[in-house]
């Protein structure tokens, strides 16, 4: 990909006119493949300052195993693996030189609050080994993060609410072992309702690849309960990526599966192309299904997707309300009874994977 191709507001909206999973243990959810345009792009690309405060709230999530806390300059090593060799990439494949290791995505919409997808973290043993990292991304050409400062990087301490519905509602939201320090809180729609061709943005670890942001995808249809059908350039990683309104910038829903990603073409794979209204689609659970369990944000306001309806999230959404798609599951672990920052830093990554 160019890497002098920006993405602004006005690129999204002129795109749209010319128009997993845990990645080793989640094989059963699939997702994603490029629709029209491979609209992904590197944090070095983007050039809008609104979109960058977006994307500057999304997570990755590892495995405690593969993070090393280098004590003596605060930082935290983290352990990637080659996509190009993992994935048996065909040359000229986007993305083919950069690194992987992110198993799911996350997004930052509490003081200590992250959202992802259900299958993502859904147990105390889960919960334990996840380490919710910010600053997986690339923000200067050819700079590939091997690194992140020690304070970048936080851990699980509760599950508040998750959910997995077999084609339907998939989310956990997760209370992190802090407060999170320099980064923002992202709104989200409490409208509960959102309409078809509302223009949207996704930015996640697609693959487990440092964070991309993809515009030019709209709402398919929004009509199945707990979900709506997009046609997001999205893969194996991108689960639990914040689903944007390209308008508003409130989030709209959590990327939680799709169609297949790969092609095996001579030898090698690239990934599956679908024209814009083609394929199944990518599917976003609705946030309805979890706004009520996240704080509103002072002075927030309500976010509106351009219905006339409103009322709250709860009334608009009974998937959220419905027992059996429910579950709170209580962890016993929880970093912030550690006695002291040393302490808790430590222990952040003395768990192994799971």
């Amino acid at each position: 990909m160019n890497n002098a191709r920006t993405l602004t507001k006005s690129t999204i909206a002129l795109a749209l006119c010319l128009a997993v999973s845990r990645l080793d243990a989640a094989s059963d959810v699939e997702l994603n493949v490029i629709y029209g345009d491979d609209n992904r792009l590197d944090l070095h690309q983007v050039d809008d300052p609104e979109l960058l405060s977006w994307a500057d709230s999304t997570v990755a999530l590892f495995d405690a195993s593969r993070l090393t806390l280098d004590a003596e300059n605060g930082r935290v090593n983290l352990r990637t693996d080659s996509y190009a060799d993992d994935y048996n990439l065909c040359h000229g494949e986007p993305f083919r030189d950069q690194k992987h290791g992110a198993f799911c995505s996350g997004s930052l919409v509490g003081p200590d609050l992250v959202m992802t997808a259900g299958h993502c973290v859904s147990s105390a043993g889960e919960c334990q080994s996840t380490r919710f990292v910010f600053g997986f991304a690339i923000r200067e050409a050819g700079a590939l993060p091997e690194s992140v400062a020690a304070s970048e990087v936080y851990g699980c301490a509760q599950i508040i609410g998750s959910a997995v519905v077999h084609n339907g509602a998939d989310w956990s939201l997760i209370r992190l072992d802090r407060p999170v320090n320099n980064h923002q809180p992202r709104t989200v729609n409490r409208s509960g309702t959102i309409k078809n061709g509302t223009q949207l943005v996704v930015i996640g670890h697609p693959a487990g690849l440092p964070t991309k942001v993809a515009g030019g995808a709209w709402v398919r249809d929004s009509s199945p309960t707990g979900y709506f059908v997009a046609n997001l350039d999205t893969y194996g990683g991108n689960s639990g990526s914040a689903v944007f309104n390209a308008d508003t910038g409130a989030i709209e829903g959590i990327l939680v599966r799709g169609e297949r990603d790969y092609e095996d073409i001579g030898g090698c794979r690239v990934s599956k192309v679908c024209k814009n209204e083609e394929c199944r689609g990518e599917d976003v659970t609705k946030i309805s299904a979890l706004a009520r369990l996240i704080p509103s944000a002072q002075n927030e306001a309500l976010a509106d997707s351009g219905d006339e309806e409103s009322s709250d999230a709860l009334a608009m959404a009974p998937e959220a309300a419905s027992a059996p798609i429910m579950r709170f599951v209580p962890v016993s672990f929880n970093a912030r009874s550690l006695s002291s920052a040393a302490s808790r830093l430590g222990a952040l990554f003395e768990t192994g994977a799971r």
